[in-house]
């Protein structure tokens, strides 16, 4: 096994692939140390190279809408009419309690997104 620095995204291609060959490695093995490392060597490059900066209640219901294939009319179960929608998405209106509980139970969003302060 030969390890080493992260350098560029084609480095972090190359990190996963050699991840998805021991990342169901038993615990003790040799492979499950080789995982151990590789991970940290990721997230070491992820914190050092990604600024996430806080969390966005209004881009991680559009995070959700794109993995679901949601439209705006989807949202109206959980934030109301198409107008509040649209409201809510254009950043015109906050999230309620209410529409933040609906969220979260339809749609399966962390509470911690959808209560950030968002910008």
């Amino acid at each position: 096994m030969t390890i080493g620095p992260i350098r560029n995204d084609d480095d972090l291609k190359e990190v996963f692939r050699s991840l998805e060959t021991v990342f169901q490695a038993e615990e003790g093995t040799l492979q499950a140390d080789e995982r151990d490392v590789l991970v940290t060597l990721v997230e070491a490059y992820e914190n050092k190279r990604c600024d996430f900066g806080p969390a966005d209640p209004v881009a991680a219901i559009k995070f959700r809408m794109e993995q679901e294939g949601l439209t705006p009319r989807d949202l109206e179960p959980f934030i109301g009419s198409s107008g509040r929608v649209s409201e809510v998405l254009n950043r015109k209106r906050p999230l309620s309690l209410r529409m933040v509980k609906r969220l979260h139970d339809g749609l399966k969003i962390p509470y911690e997104s959808l209560l950030a302060e968002g910008s």
